[in-house]
C-alpha cells in the first residue's frame, strides 16, 4: 500500500500542498483527478522521492520507500521524457536496466510492452519520428518495462485515440489484476469512473473528496427520476410540484427530471407518466463523477492556474 499522510508543501508564497492524506491499495486502481494547479503532479513527484515535502510522510508498505523499492514503482510523468533520436525499444531496454533488469531481460520486457501497447512494428523508430499518440505509448512501455509493484501515471490517456484509449485501460486493468497498486491523474472522468475502484479529488492543494466511486455516488445522490412519454410530451410533469410530489422539474432533451420530495413517491410519478402517455423510459438517477466533481469542487473565477513544476 502506498499511504500519504498529512503531506504540506510550498513554493515561496503559493501553497500547493495542505494536508493532502490518500491510500493505494495493492491490486486496485485509484483515480487522482482535480483542477490545473490542484497540486495533483506535485503530489505524485512527493510520493516518488522526486520532490521533498516540507511535512508529512510517504510509506509503502508500512515504511519509508528505500531505493529499492523506488527500483520497483513505475512513473509517467504528463510531460514527454523521452531520448528523441533514440528508438522506442533501446530506451525502454534503458528504462529496464536502469530498474535494475539484466540485459537480456530487459530487452525481452520491452520487446513484450511495445508489443503489448501496439507499437511492436515501430519499435525500432526513433521517438521523434513517432505520432504523439505512440510516443504517449513508448512512455508508458518504459514506465512498464520492469513490472511495477505500484505505477504511477499523470494524464497518460492525453492525446490517445479511442483504440489507444482502450489498450491503455486494458494495460493498466491487468496490471491490477497482477497485484499492482495504479493511481492516475486524468480529467477524462469518464474514463476515470469507467476503470478505477477509488478516487481522490483534490482542490487547492486540499483533499475534497475521496473513496470508493460507488460509495461517494451513493452519498451524495439526491432522489430523483428520469422520465420520457412516446412523442417527447413534457408539460404532463407541471403538476407534480403542486400536489408535493416533486421539489422540483426539469427538462432534460427528451424528458423529465423530477427531483423528488420523498424518495417513496417515486410510483407516484410513474402513475402520473402512464396517465399522461406511454412510458418509454423511467430511471433512478444516480449522479457521475463528473457531477460529484461539479459539486465538491467550487467553481473559480475563469484566471491563469498556479503551475505545479518546481520553480527553477
Amino acid at each position: 500500500m502506498l499511504q500519504l499522510h498529512d503531506l504540506t508543501k510550498r513554493f515561496g508564497a503559493l501553497v500547493a500542498l495542505d494536508g493532502v492524506s490518500m491510500a493505494v491499495e495493492p491490486g486496485h486502481m485509484h483515480g487522482f483527478v482535480g483542477r490545473n494547479g490542484s497540486g495533483k503532479t506535485t503530489t505524485m513527484r512527493i510520493a516518488l522521492g522526486l520532490l521533498a515535502a516540507d511535512s508529512g510522510t510517504v510509506l509503502w508498505r508500512g515504511a519509508p520507500p528505500a531505493d529499492d523499492d523506488r527500483r520497483r514503482l513505475g512513473y509517467m510523468p504528463e510531460e514527454r521524457g523521452l531520448y528523441p533520436r533514440m528508438s522506442a525499444r533501446a530506451q525502454v531496454t534503458y528504462f529496464g536496466r536502469l530498474s535494475g533488469m539484466a540485459p537480456a531481460d530487459a530487452a525481452a520486457a520491452a520487446a513484450h510492452r511495445l508489443d503489448e501497447l501496439g507499437l511492436g512494428d515501430r519499435a525500432d523508430d526513433p521517438v521523434e519520428k513517432l505520432s504523439l499518440g505512440n510516443q504517449q505509448r513508448a512512455q508508458l512501455a518504459a514506465a512498464l518495462v520492469q513490472g511495477p509493484e505500484l505505477l504511477v501515471l499523470d494524464e497518460p490517456f492525453s492525446g490517445l485515440d479511442p483504440v489507444g484509449v482502450d489498450v491503455l485501460a486494458g494495460v493498466l486493468r491487468a496490471e491490477a489484476d497482477r497485484g499492482a497498486a495504479v493511481v492516475f491523474s486524468s480529467h477524462q472522468l469518464e474514463l476515470v469512473e469507467r476503470l478505477c475502484d477509488e478516487v481522490t479529488i483534490i482542490d487547492d492543494g486540499r483533499v475534497v473528496a475521496g473513496g470508493p466511486i460507488a460509495r461517494l455516488r451513493a452519498e451524495r445522490a439526491r432522489p430523483a427520476v428520469r422520465v420520457e412519454l412516446e412523442g417527447g410530451w413534457t408539460q404532463w410533469a407541471a403538476p407534480l410540484t403542486a400536489a408535493g410530489v416533486a421539489e422540483a422539474v426539469r427538462p432534460e432533451g427528451a424528458g423529465i427530471v423530477v427531483e423528488l420530495a420523498d424518495p417513496a413517491r417515486d410510483q407516484d410519478v410513474l402513475d402520473t407518466a402512464r396517465a399522461a402517455g406511454r412510458v418509454v423510459r423511467f430511471e433512478h438517477l444516480v449522479p457521475s463523477l463528473t457531477d460529484l466533481f461539479r459539486e465538491v469542487v467550487q467553481a473559480r473565477p475563469d484566471v491563469p492556474a498556479p503551475k505545479e513544476e518546481v520553480p527553477a
